[in-house]
């Protein structure tokens, strides 16, 4: 028995329901527009992370003087700022008419990005021309959007410069090179914030977006600090393994991994004297490698699956119960435009025929938990509750049934919740997502359909996909009865 009391033990801000969107300019296309479209409507989406891509923007004349050309940009923005979104904007990829060499990646499954464009990893061969970018950028959107909209966001200096497929991809990773780097990052980071305080000081800034290490993340601190660099928040990514490890079987998936990091690095921010500085996990996933899906790691199936739903729900629980304080956590959607197949094991929300996975409905469900966090008693080992209240004494609670590797090695259960008095008389509905419900791929399986499938199969996975109540009723009793089964998400509101 769950018993759940009408005591609040702690309160914090909503930082769960935020995510990077890639690629930014999905945001054209129609089956961006309709992801965009899908998380407005539901209002299970707070802040996107997007990337400036400056590339798309910044060229120069016959002398040599640059020039900007910001309208697909606005489309992109414009999109989503119609649709009510913040933006985290990453001021990434090096515009090669002002890069110090032709450094070009695509950090994609295919040979190039999408709509066949490439990354550009280096340096600028002018720091000035770099601040001059940065300044004309931010002053577009400022006078774009308006400082009132654009202090709620915030701008980052690249992406991952820790890691050399991301900057200065002419020199090879290794700690050597990795010192190297974080000098140059440091360059980078300085004239990007000169750039947006020429602006205006009321835009909120930082970086550095760190792929995970930590040696990188030190140096760049001591040195901002040295210089006195103004830093806003401090962004890091945080991923639970790699592929590698999961196909050579030495790791799980398993939240610590996640939880484990963060410490990490807070232990390096603490030691260069900026605890008083907000943390920005703006990618976190089960895994690392958004490029890769069920090819390179079979195990990756658990993102189309009640798996990936419950670590989610178990990593909110693990921040909240470790009192851990973050400003953002954001869920990296990538792989998206590379699909071929619908249950391919990609890290995004829906299918290439827009069915919905459970991560999603996780996503879905934890959007509408408030901020009051109550007291809980009576869950074992394997029972993560979240119990939330608003000042209007309405309830959400959610809650996932699942070991510590999400395997099924636990026995189902029947389980007692016990709401507080309060709840009698308000209308209660009861969600489910587990391994027969709410869970098209599972479906899928069970109905033996193959990859070409009829628009009538499609339908019936699309309707599969939609979240709807089990149980719906008016309390007259505070005990709600639960069947938990190994990896099962339920949410419970009381309104």
């Amino acid at each position: 028995m769950i018993k759940i009391e009408n005591n609040v033990i702690k309160n914090t801000y909503k930082f769960w329901n935020h995510c990077l969107f890639h690629p930014t300019d999905a945001i054209e296309d129609p089956w961006g527009k309709r992801i965009i479209d899908r998380f407005a409507e539901d209002k299970s989406m707070g802040m996107i992370r997007i990337y400036a891509m400056l590339e798309d923007i910044v060229y120069t004349d016959e002398d040599g003087n640059l020039l900007y050309d910001f309208r697909i940009n606005d489309l992109r923005l414009d999109y989503l700022v119609e649709k009510g979104f913040d933006l985290l904007i990453a001021y990434a990829s090096m515009p090669s008419c002002i890069a110090k060499i032709n450094a070009l990646v695509s950090v994609s499954k295919n040979k190039t990005r999408y709509k066949g464009k490439m990354f550009n990893t280096s340096r600028p061969k002018d720091y000035a021309l770099w601040e001059e970018v940065c300044y004309q950028y931010t002053k577009h959107i400022v006078e774009r959007y308006g400082i009132d909209r654009v202090k709620n966001w915030r701008m980052q200096c690249f992406n991952e410069p820790d890691a050399s497929n991301f900057f200065m991809s002419d020199y090879p990773g290794g700690s050597e090179n990795r010192e190297l780097r974080a000098k140059e990052y440091s360059k980078l980071y300085e004239s990007f914030a000169r750039g947006i305080e020429r602006v205006n000081k009321e835009v909120v800034f930082g970086g550095p977006a760190i792929a995970g290490s930590t040696q990188f993340l030190e140096i760049f601190l001591n040195n901002i600090k040295e210089n006195n660099i103004r830093i806003d928040f401090i962004s890091a990514h945080t991923y639970g393994t790699e592929p590698k490890f999961i196909n050579n079987k030495n790791e799980e998936f398993q939240t610590d991994s996640i939880t484990n990091r963060y410490y990490t690095y807070k232990e390096v921010i603490e030691k260069c004297g900026f605890s008083h500085i907000p943390i920005i996990i703006d990618e976190w996933g089960m895994a690392t490698c958004g490029f890769y899906n069920v090819e390179e790691c079979p195990k990756f199936i658990d993102r189309e699956t009640e798996v990936f739903s419950s670590y989610f729900t178990k990593l909110i629980y693990d921040f909240v119960d470790h009192n851990i304080n973050i400003d953002k956590l954001m869920i990296c959607l990538s792989g998206q435009h590379e699909m071929v197949t619908d249950f391919s094991g990609f890290r995004n929300f829906f299918t290439l025929n827009f069915i919905t996975k459970p991560i999603y409905n996780a996503y879905l469900l934890s959007s509408r938990m408030f901020t009051n966090f109550l007291n809980c008693d009576g869950a074992d080992e394997n029972t993560f509750v979240l119990p939330t209240t608003d000042k209007n004494g309405n309830y959400s609670i959610m809650l996932t049934y699942c070991s510590k590797y999400f395997k099924e090695d636990i026995p189902e259960k029947q389980e007692t919740l016990v709401l507080p008095d309060e709840v009698k008389g308000k209308k209660v509905r009861v969600y489910c997502i587990d391994k027969e419900t709410t869970n098209p791929y599972r479906l899928y399986q069970r109905n033996g359909y193959g990859e070409n499938m009829s628009e009538e199969e499609i339908k019936i996975l699309r309707n599969e996909g939609k979240i709807k109540p089990v149980k719906e009723f008016v309390a007259e009793s505070t005990e709600i009865e639960l069947k938990l089964t190994a990896n099962g998400v339920y949410f419970i509101t009381a309104e």
